[in-house]
């Protein structure tokens, strides 16, 4: 079993840190077994290429930008729904992403299982620190994660388990 749980996002722009916060919040506060990795993909695009290939579940945690929604709203696309988003970019991250997933796609590298973990964002704006709806979006994104995790027989256990 080979997952990776891959947060992307530019922490200079506001709401875009929010993949990069989720798997932060992840290694801070849980422990997972050695064949989960989990990776602050930033802004990286092809060369994320080897880390992303022959996945059993890539689940990516991102801002998504979507007409469905209010700010802070949380969005869970899975497998064929995925690549489909990225069409419409919101950012130079996703077009890597998008051609990232379209080269697995073609090589046959392509993930068993993909689950997008989507915040819509408050603001793209030039500055660091997000807003109070990404913030607030935070822990039931990062929940997101942990059950999508779990529906793949992830054993996800909370670090304050693990010293009591």
């Amino acid at each position: 079993m080979r997952i990776l749980v891959l947060g992307v996002g530019n922490i200079l722009l506001t709401d875009e840190a929010i993949g990069v916060r989720i798997v932060e919040a992840l290694e801070q506060r849980y422990v997972l077994p050695d064949y989960v990795d989990v990776l602050d993909g930033g802004t990286a695009g092809m060369e994320l290429l080897s880390e992303m290939a022959d996945r059993d579940h890539l689940i990516i945690a991102d801002a998504v930008v979507s007409r469905k929604g209010v700010p802070g709203d949380v969005l869970i696309l899975r497998d064929d729904e995925v690549p489909t988003l990225f069409t419409n970019k919101i950012s130079p991250h996703q077009l890597g992403l998008a051609d990232v997933l379209s080269a697995l796609r073609f090589t046959g590298e392509f993930p068993r299982k993909l689950t997008l973990v989507g915040v819509i964002p408050a603001s793209l704006e030039p500055k660091i620190g997000m807003t109070t709806e990404a913030e607030a979006a935070l822990e039931p994104a990062l929940q997101q994660v942990i059950a999508a995790l779990r529906e793949s027989g992830v054993e996800v256990v909370s670090r304050e388990v693990c010293y009591e």
